[in-house]
């Protein structure tokens, strides 16, 4: 059972369903149990993903890593190669049930994984493949929960870019000696955190709108069970305008972007310096394993941003099991 641990990266499991919740959130959509059925799919593909992975590398392994399951004998390759292909099969069929476009989403997103494990990652569009992998994750959870993909799009191309800077340093993970990966993720963390923070104080979050949206849908509902639509009060049609704003709302929402917005940018920020200054493959490799953990404050980040506060929340808790978890078995 350690083995297999180790060699699905479980701890890794924590920074997935923040994709699909963020992908929800960004598309205008609450969670439904179709973004249950993304999350589902999204695990699955990850864990082939890993398992793969290491059947892929694993006469690299022998050499560089001989403690990995696979080249210490604990873990069959057939047995690895076996869980790949079978994860991918249940990844598809939960994302089936969501309909045929999750289907092809997650399509698209497994055949990214299998391409970048099996022939893209020693190239130079390795990295582009990973970041692809992770930006199609985010969309496979807007699809799935009934939104519109369009607006999920910014938020994918947000996580997909953290992704290529962290799949970057990663190269160098075992060997080290590179002070430029680190570095040049270090820039794109900081521009990501401007980009995000910049958002929030240009009133970007969709709290406002979404208010709107609920006065609007609350004189709906008033017409559609009367019959008619109300003829007193201030929410007559004639003399209806949506009700102030809540100030204190906003200012919650932005807060709590702000807030998630700093941790993504500690969390990743301060290893990267580190592997910058000294680039040493343990120093490399805590700069990778916070890269990954970063993600889930970034999803929650993306969330709040999307006036999606209840997921953004639900999604930042899961940081600190990943992080517990993280120190008895290695992400990288």
């Amino acid at each position: 059972m350690r083995a297999w641990v180790e060699l699905l990266r479980l701890p890794a499991l924590f920074t997935v369903p923040g994709d699909a919740l963020a992908g929800a959130a960004a598309a205008g959509v609450r969670p439904n149990p179709r973004t249950l059925l993304a999350i589902g799919s999204s695990l699955c593909l990850y864990e082939a993903g890993m398992a793969l992975n290491d059947w892929a590398d694993r006469a690299e392994d022998a050499v560089d890593r001989p403690h990995r399951p696979l080249p210490s004998g604990r873990v069959k390759p057939a047995a690895a190669l076996a869980a790949a292909g079978g994860l991918t099969l249940a990844g598809l069929a939960l994302a089936s049930r969501a309909g045929r476009r999750p289907l092809a989403v997650a399509g698209a997103l497994a055949a990214t994984v299998w391409s970048y494990d099996l022939v893209l990652k020693r190239t130079p569009a390795g990295p582009l493949a990973m970041a692809a992998a992770r930006g199609l994750d985010l969309l496979l959870g807007g699809v799935a929960s009934g939104g519109d993909t369009r607006k999920a799009v910014p938020s994918a191309l947000t996580l997909a870019t953290h992704t290529l800077a962290v799949t970057t340093v990663s190269r160098h993970e075992t060997q080290g000696g590179s002070p430029w990966a680190p570095l040049t993720a270090l820039a794109t963390t900081t521009a990501l955190t401007w980009s995000l923070t910049r958002a929030d104080r240009a009133g970007g979050d969709l709290s406002h709108d979404s208010y709107d949206a609920l006065a609007r849908d609350d004189l709906t509902s008033v017409t559609q069970a009367n019959g008619r639509p109300p003829e007193h009060g201030p929410t007559a049609p004639s003399l209806w305008h949506p009700p102030p704003r809540p100030r204190r709302v906003t200012l919650d929402i932005a807060t709590l972007s702000g807030a998630l917005t700093t941790l993504y940018a500690v969390t990743s920020a301060r290893p990267l310096l580190h592997a910058a200054l000294n680039p040493s493959p343990p120093l490399t490799q805590r700069a990778v394993g916070g890269g990954i953990r970063a993600m889930i404050p970034l999803q929650a980040a993306l969330a709040a941003r999307s006036g999606a506060p209840v997921t953004a929340l639900l999604t930042a808790a899961l940081a600190p099991a990943a992080r517990r978890f993280s120190r008895k078995v290695s992400v990288t």
